[in-house]
């Protein structure tokens, strides 16, 4: 039996397939490019899953690809990009999915936060900006207020955000915008100040349950580039109590019934406030954090989710681990990625911190204000988020990530 799996988040495929192979099934992973999991593919052993390379964006073409796959029960798609492309697949195979409208709803961003304002769940509702001339920017700042940000309905990764604090910056944001390819639509939407959080949970048939919550420490405004993570933070009972109940309430809202989400909020002075919802687990090092702090392989649940049985991790205590901490690795300077400096100072460092890459030398490093421009992860674990967080800040500082000027050739390249 099988279950297929369109492209993957960077890490977590060797969990996915320990869970299938626990569940008696067989993973097949399609992707457009293998290079891009080649982490987790060379710490495999050989034949663990099976890899089919194909274009991952052609909908008919790879329906055809998989009705013939013999055996296949269920499709996984766990990442933003495919989001939509799983949800056209599952449709037209009649494999178990939570309704595809909800996914399609979940990529936009203006939509969820207007239903959610229709469910009184939030204070403002998203404003479209469709012709950002003099009359339509004075609408939007009398409906939406100052501060404010900027940003596309279906982005990814912090990329097209602009935070709004005065007209100045709006006719910057503006203009900015319209000079970049937008993957939605461009809206406004007011900037909630404080704490931003990314709790994870998993629903199934309409009841959610908090696996914990996640801090999200950013870089100073006005970019939301983010930096340090750290699993999980320790919420007072009656206010994670009361957190939980609030998310159930959003996801209900927006008809999100099943599988894992992955819900970014702010922390704000008069409560929760969601920034956006992901119908996912959690990317960068989120899923490897929840496996080691619950003391439980998370993506069983993905696995049996996919299949349409109902997850075991809906139910029990959990046997609980370490507390984990990643900081997001940046160069100082955009360019050709050539490497990293201080690698051998980790072993003597607490908390066994690990250097988790995502870009290989001679990767071009572009962006600095947004997720792309990461070239690797630092891990860390302590017996509390917040101990962790400190090891890991600490491991990141004694590392250099490395770039050559574009056209100056990298080693060995």
């Amino acid at each position: 039996m099988t279950v297929a799996c369109l492209e993957s988040l960077t890490f977590g495929l060797g969990h996915l397939v320990r869970a299938a192979d626990r569940l008696g099934e067989r993973l097949l992973l399609l992707t457009r490019d293998p290079s891009y999991y080649a982490y987790e593919l060379d710490r495999l052993p050989d034949g663990a899953l099976d890899v089919v390379v194909t274009d991952t964006f052609d909908v008919e073409r790879t329906a055809d690809l998989l009705r013939r796959v013999p055996g296949l029960r269920g499709l996984i798609s766990s990442t933003d990009t495919w989001t939509l492309a799983g949800a056209a697949l599952t449709e037209r195979l009649g494999l178990p999915s939570i309704d595809p409208a909800v996914l399609r709803l979940t990529r936009d961003k203006a939509a969820v936060r207007n239903r959610l304002h229709d469910a009184g769940l939030t204070r403002a509702r998203a404003v479209e900006v469709a012709d950002p001339d003099r009359e339509a920017r004075g609408l939007l700042l009398k409906e939406t207020g100052l501060p404010l940000v900027l940003k596309d309905t279906a982005g990814t990764g912090s990329q097209n955000v602009w935070l709004v604090r005065d007209k100045g910056e709006l006719d910057a944001a503006l203009t900015e915008a319209s000079r970049r390819d937008l993957k939605g639509r461009l809206f406004a939407e007011p900037y909630f100040s404080g704490p931003v959080y990314s709790a994870e949970t998993l629903t199934w048939d309409g009841r959610t349950r908090l696996l914990g919550v996640s801090s999200r420490l950013m870089s100073p405004e006005p970019q939301f580039r983010e930096e340090i993570t750290a699993f999980p933070v320790a919420f007072p009972g009656p206010q994670r109590t009361s957190l939980e109940r609030w998310l159930d309430r959003v996801l209900a809202a927006i008809g999100y019934t099943d599988r894992f989400a992955h819900v970014e909020f702010v922390q704000t002075a008069d409560g929760p406030e969601v920034v956006e919802v992901n119908p996912r687990i959690g990317g960068a090092l989120v899923g490897e954090g929840m496996c080691r702090a619950l003391g439980v392989n998370v993506y069983e649940a993905m696995i049996e989710a996919a299949l349409g049985r109902r997850p075991r991790l809906m139910v029990g205590d959990l046997p609980g681990g370490p507390a984990v901490a990643f900081v997001l690795g940046y160069p100082a300077a955009p360019g050709v990625f050539s490497g990293v400096v201080g690698l051998d100072r980790l072993p003597g460092m607490p908390g066994t911190p690990a250097w988790y890459p995502v870009k290989q030398a001679g990767d071009l490093i572009e962006h600095l204000d947004d997720s792309r421009g990461y070239a690797g992860i630092v891990y860390a674990e302590a017996e509390t988020a917040e101990l962790a967080t400190h090891r890991a800040v600490a491991a990141a500082g004694a590392l250099r990530v490395l770039t050559d000027p574009v056209g100056r050739e990298a080693p060995g390249g």
